[in-house]
């Protein structure tokens, strides 16, 4: 599959593309070019950094280095969260460690009438969220905010705090992938020594800028259900949100 997506991104085409002509020769450049793809990617580094794309939620999002690539799992956060915000007439959204925008993007596209605001902590991790709401025609929409998760938020009310936070522990790094371990950015993805340092800090800022009644929506590990609800124990309403798996990959709370 990676040497199939790397063929693509050397041809420039779609999988179709592919498909319907098998017979298809490589000119000299696209043979060279395709041969130092799949050197790099032997190397470990991840397809998506080589050809810079990452699809999400039926978007084609840049991404590079300095942000996380979109996975599937993080999906689950939009389905949790679009259809509480449709019943808020104009609901005021902030992503925290927004990384590539592909959380605040999705959801600029699912809620016109959202008003959202992105942050991060890295000015690398926003200028690739700017070009990415650019390219996606939502830049008008979502305000990008330089901030250490909430700290920067000030004098702001919120519907909705989401987030896919770091949420590996420093105790796992040995079973994470390698190509994680090495080239993914380390703060997108580690949260502490068991993972929940981001979380619990999260946890007590988003309770000073959501209004009575706001959620806080965030993916979480998949053991990391019950810590994190426990976290959140005194909310008035929490709920944990299953994968296709049935892995508890999603916490919702109501303040």
């Amino acid at each position: 599959m990676n040497a199939e997506v790397l063929l693509m991104f050397v041809l420039n085409c779609d999988r179709a593309y592919l498909y319907a002509h098998p017979e298809r020769e490589l000119t000299e450049g696209e043979s060279e070019r395709y041969d130092e793809a799949l050197e790099t990617r032997s190397r470990g580094v991840p397809a998506q950094y080589i050809t810079g794309h990452q699809e999400f939620w039926g978007l084609d999002f840049i991404v590079n280095p300095s942000v996380l690539i979109p996975r599937p799992e993080t999906e689950h956060v939009i389905e949790t969260v679009v259809p509480l915000a449709r019943k808020v007439e104009r609901p005021r959204i902030v992503d925290v460690g927004t990384g590539s925008g592909c959380i605040a993007i999705a959801l600029a596209h699912e809620l016109p009438q959202a008003e959202i605001m992105a942050v991060d902590l890295s000015p690398e991790a926003l200028e690739v969220a700017r070009l990415n709401a650019a390219r996606l025609r939502v830049e008008s929409r979502i305000r990008f905010v330089e901030s250490n998760l909430l700290s920067g938020v000030t004098g702001e009310a919120f519907d909705f705090v989401v987030s896919n936070p770091p949420y590996v522990g420093e105790c796992e790094a040995d079973r994470v992938q390698r190509e994680v371990r090495k080239y993914e950015p380390h703060m997108a993805v580690f949260g502490g020594e068991k993972g929940l340092d981001i979380i619990q800090r999260l946890v007590s800022e988003a309770t000073s800028v959501l209004r009575d009644g706001g959620w806080l929506v965030m993916e979480i590990g998949f053991t990391q259900s019950h810590g994190v609800l426990e976290m959140v124990g005194n909310w008035s309403e929490a709920r944990a949100v299953p994968d296709l798996r049935g892995i508890p990959r999603v916490i919702a709370a109501k303040k």
